[in-house]
């Protein structure tokens, strides 16, 4: 039988992880399991037992392939002929290179009121520094979990 955990019987660790050359599918399949808790023996659809994810170094982030450039994201305004669509490239002119991490993790999570939550405890950074370091954060190595984590180009 599955055991159901109480709200107070919680806990919530930190996770750090630098994206330095990690491919960002894998990377935003990685953080959205964390997220939701699904690493946990305690996991339960219905609850936020998830965890805290710290990533840094998003600026150097890579795609496989060409999807850098040719990959699009849309989405649409609401009225009627007002799709839109962005790519990765103009996100990164943009200096918006947390938006296509935060974009892919959004999308492997479930819709409705408790992925918003979970979404609010991944936390993006561009350098190494970060002002969670209080919360003493488990670095994860992502590079070593499979060698296809990391891009080599």
């Amino acid at each position: 039988m599955t055991p159901f955990i109480k709200k107070k019987e919680i806990k919530q660790n930190w996770y750090l992880v630098s994206a330095e050359n990690a491919a960002v599918g894998r990377l935003a399949a990685f953080i959205s399991t964390v997220l939701r808790g699904k690493n946990k023996s305690t996991y339960n659809p219905h609850m936020d037992n998830g965890d805290f994810v710290v990533v840094t170094n998003i600026n150097k982030i890579k795609f496989t392939g060409k999807k850098f450039t040719n990959k699009k994201y849309y989405r649409h305004t609401g009225h009627p002929g007002g799709i839109k669509e962005t790519r990765p490239i103009t996100l990164k002119e943009k200096n918006k290179t947390h938006e296509i991490l935060k974009l892919a993790v959004k999308r492997m999570l479930p819709g409705g009121p408790l992925a918003k939550k979970q979404l609010t405890k991944l936390k993006i950074y561009d350098g190494e520094k970060h002002p969670h370091a209080n919360q003493n954060p488990e670095f994860v190595d992502f590079g070593k979990l499979n060698k296809k984590n990391i891009v080599k180009n």
